[in-house]
């Protein structure tokens, strides 16, 4: 692998555990096929990429100190 990444930017890690929900939701009666998982899977790394972005913002809105040059 050439790069790293965090493990909630990761389709993998996100689709096992909406497979795990969706697992534990079956067992009251509610199904969510494949397809619907592969979907929230991809909307959970969006969401959460946008909300990094929006903390990363925030933080240096909020920030007390200046960012220096070199």
């Amino acid at each position: 692998m050439d790069g790293m990444k965090a493990w909630y930017q990761s389709k993998t890690v996100w689709g096992a555990l909406i497979a795990i929900a969706a697992s534990l939701l079956q067992m009251t009666g509610l199904t969510i096929d494949d397809a619907t998982q592969g979907e929230i899977a991809d909307l959970a790394v969006t969401a959460v990429g946008a909300i990094g972005g929006l903390l990363a913002i925030y933080g240096r809105i909020a920030a007390r100190t200046e960012i220096g040059g070199a």
